[in-house]
């Protein structure tokens, strides 16, 4: 019999450098990778949108994932970073190459403490036609203070339209202004907000609202909200946000992420 061939010494796998784990709460990110399931879900997040928070412990750093698509990420993929968008501890994974959208309106805007940046097409049209993108049902009351459209080409030139750099970020940063939400020409649209959860809220129905004045206008004239039913909404934040009524819309927004309860009526 021939001889048996003797196997090859087994390779060493090297352990590989520790990921840097950001400084937050477990809390946030819990809630950051809940955020991103429930935009995933309601489709207002593709493969390549994201979702950040400020940190809970250093307002001059920010948290979101390593460039992997919403719906299936984790919390270990999570990264923090610094006001110009580097990576903390040294962490050598793969970024979102619009980290700079986030890391340049928390620098601008130190109210803000979640941002959104999502390709939802039905909010596109508005950013390349002079059609203003205005609340037409109360959920989307608060676009009542606009929603200025960024056109990366006009200071920048022709490009791949991604926010890749500080520069670009500030640009877009200064056009959001004191505003809620900044469309992007051709591209889509950020947001910010006080917390996660009044992110994830508005940007769910951004898109509803966007689409729903687009079937109006094909219809014909269409009421906007008026600044004294805009005024009513804009106070209820206060109650609206109590852990219960908290509770019951994230319930409402998981939907589809959540197993069905069984129904106790006979």
């Amino acid at each position: 019999m021939p001889a048996a061939k003797k196997k090859a010494p087994a390779k060493k796998v090297s352990a590989g450098k520790p990921v840097h784990k950001p400084d937050v709460s477990k809390a946030l990110l819990e809630d950051l990778i809940d955020g991103l399931h429930i935009l995933a879900g309601h489709k207002v997040l593709d493969a390549y949108g994201h979702l950040s928070a400020r940190s809970d412990r250093n307002p001059d750093r920010f948290v979101m994932t390593r460039s992997r698509s919403p719906a299936i990420a984790e919390i270990g993929d999570v990264m923090e970073f610094d006001l110009e968008s580097n990576a903390i501890g040294g962490d050598t994974r793969k970024p979102f190459l619009e980290r700079f959208i986030h890391g340049q309106i928390y620098r601008a805007r130190p109210d803000v403490m979640a941002i959104v940046h999502s390709h939802a097409m039905s909010v596109i049209p508005f950013g390349i036609t002079g059609a203003a993108l205005r609340p037409v049902y109360h959920m989307g009351s608060f676009l009542h203070s606009g929603a200025p459209v960024w056109d990366i080409r006009d200071k920048f030139g022709d490009t791949n339209m991604l926010v890749v750099n500080p520069e670009q970020g500030r640009d877009l940063a200064q056009c959001l202004g004191p505003d809620r939400v900044v469309l992007m020409r051709g591209h889509g649209f950020a947001a910010g907000a006080p917390s996660l959860f009044q992110g994830v809220k508005p940007a769910v129905y951004l898109p509803l609202n966007a689409r729903t004045l687009k079937e109006g206008l094909q219809l014909g004239e269409v009421k906007t909200l008026s600044p004294g039913e805009v005024a009513p909404l804009a106070a209820l934040p206060s109650a609206l946000y109590l852990p219960h009524a908290q509770e019951l819309a994230l319930d409402t927004l998981k939907l589809p992420w959540e197993p069905a309860v069984p129904s106790t009526m006979p």
